[in-house]
């Protein structure tokens, strides 16, 4: 995060408008103003609050803390032509600590995805202590058996390549081909895995849910901001208690 008193050039650099040897060509060309003054020293202590570059404001000179409504086709790296980060503000891609998302969706999964700069916060909201709970819409391609429900609410479901059980999970059928299933981990494609450890098969997945956090009317593709309460009070509540 950061804080008044910060040295101008590392600010600059780590929100990404430049490298901090190009800070002092901006300070040059008298393109930064602090209080509506020209900068002229790269080593200057500043309060980001009073800073401007080409006339505007600093942008989001503290954490993000973002939700996002993931489309499908889009893939949660950074160095792919098909990145959810083609979905946000230039800059943002060379933030310091760099602007991630929390967990990941695969390329066939849309939804609920959180995606911040904030280590600390991003740990809390991943971290397998918190179990936090992750509600998906599920499309099967065969139908179901009726003892699925009874099998994930055990706790007992060893999927292929792993040494422990997944966690207690609650399913809700919806069709005969459609339900509502609530995890509290995150394991590597999970419900792919689970169904095809039922002999079935998913062919559409969306997230509805993390934890306290819902898409609401955001469209496909489409993102805000967390307000404070969301990312410090809710996230507080859900994610400061461990197991």
């Amino acid at each position: 995060m950061a804080h008044p008193g910060e040295r101008l050039d590392h600010l600059l650099s780590r929100l990404g408008y430049c490298s901090r040897s190009e800070v002092r060509d901006l300070l040059r060309e008298g393109r930064v103003l602090a209080d509506g003054m020209p900068l002229r020293k790269a080593s200057v202590k500043v309060d980001p609050a009073s800073l401007q570059v080409d006339d505007e404001a600093l942008d989001h000179p503290y954490p993000l803390y973002v939700l996002y409504h993931k489309p499908l086709g889009k893939v949660c790296a950074h160095d792919d032509p098909r990145a959810i980060y083609q979905d946000f503000p230039p800059r943002w891609r060379y933030r310091r600590p760099s602007f991630s998302s929390v967990g990941r969706l695969d390329r066939e999964t849309s939804g609920v995805l959180l995606l911040t700069d904030d280590g600390d916060w991003l740990h809390r909201w991943t971290s397998p202590r918190y179990a936090i709970p992750r509600r998906y819409r599920v499309l099967l391609q065969n139908p179901l058996r009726g003892d699925e429900a009874a099998i994930l609410a055990s706790g007992t479901l060893l999927l292929e390549g792993e040494s422990s059980p997944c966690k207690a999970a609650q399913m809700t059928p919806l069709s005969a081909v459609e339900l509502r299933l609530t995890l509290y981990e995150g394991r590597y494609h999970e419900v792919r895995r689970i169904f095809a450890a039922l002999d079935n098969r998913v062919l559409s997945l969306h997230r509805e849910a993390f934890g306290p956090f819902t898409l609401g009317d955001l469209a496909s593709g489409q993102w805000r901001e967390l307000t404070e309460n969301e990312w410090r009070e809710e996230g507080e509540s859900w994610s400061g208690n461990p197991l």
